[in-house]
């Protein structure tokens, strides 16, 4: 179990805020951040991996990562971390980028083949595509086998279909080294398909905490559908308004009454929610 209670202030051109942080974390759970941009998503997993400093405690199971007078070093926090930008060493091959975490080569090539990269083992970075270069960056973080595996949006930079297979890997590696993992994500299909649960930071804090279901489905009472999208604009046409909403990868048009257009304004975020409606799900193309 992971005790976290922490407090570090934060500094922006924008604005100033406390990050404030208090959960307990348990065995093999697989929690995603979301939030925000500036919200302190990444503040929070330097925090955990050591890379900052904040006041207050992390204990893992009796041992203390943080108190109030020291810090345990990042290279003893046991940890695995897996940054956007790969941060690979240009000048070794894919087994050498493993080997120098640990010298280990059953384990580097047992993680290369849940990855499915072994026969890149002896490539270098500079010759490998994005999604290979993450599932490098993935197998590296899990050689000294982590207590915790932290990930900043590891993913974000992939098209769908790469990053549909690195989330199977990610689960296959979180459930075969039964490690807790802590996984930053703007995309609710991401998050909702990985954790188990999920934590909603605003301005330095924890707005809410829950299951993928009870955060991601706004449904409630008789509505059946809910989505929550971007107002990019308010046509009038004949005697309605036609509401032009951005709602992730798709744009859709919704009628509008008189009095609804007149308390929208374009910019704003806006909840899509229907209660009369039976929907038709097919496959996407078909």
């Amino acid at each position: 179990m992971i005790e976290v209670d922490i407090k570090k202030e934060l500094h922006s051109f924008e604005s100033e805020m406390n990050l404030e942080i208090k959960l307990d974390i348990e065995e093999k759970e697989f929690i995603c951040i979301s939030g925000k941009s500036g919200s302190g998503k990444t503040t929070l997993l330097r925090v955990l991996a050591g890379l900052e400093e904040a006041k207050g405690f992390i204990k893992v199971g009796d041992k203390l990562w943080l108190d109030g007078t020291h810090s345990l070093a990042p290279q003893k926090r046991g940890i695995g971390f897996v940054f956007q930008d790969y941060a690979l060493f240009d000048n070794m091959s894919v087994e050498e980028n493993l080997l120098f975490i640990k010298n280990d080569k059953k384990l580097s090539r047992e993680l290369l083949n849940i990855c499915e990269i072994y026969n890149l083992k002896d490539r270098y970075p500079a010759t490998l595509s994005g999604g290979q270069k993450q599932r490098v960056a993935l197998c590296r973080a899990m050689m000294n086998r982590p207590k915790l595996l932290l990930m900043d949006e590891p993913l974000s930079a992939l098209d769908p279909t790469m990053r549909a297979k690195l989330q199977d890997e990610i689960l296959s590696l979180h459930k075969r080294f039964e490690t807790i993992t802590i996984f930053v994500s703007h995309d609710p299909s991401e998050i909702y398909r990985l954790s188990n649960r999920v934590i909603v930071l605003e301005n330095g804090k924890i707005k809410a905490d829950g299951t993928p279901k009870e955060i991601l489905l706004k449904t409630s009472g008789s509505q059946k559908l809910s989505f929550e999208g971007e107002l990019l604009d308010i046509i009038k046409v004949d005697v309605v308004y036609i509401a032009i909403i951005s709602i992730g990868q798709q744009i859709v048009e919704v009628v509008l009454s008189p009095g609804e257009a007149k308390n929208l304004k374009t910019g704003e975020r806006v909840t899509l929610s229907t209660k009369a409606f039976i929907p038709t799900v097919k496959r996407a193309g078909s």
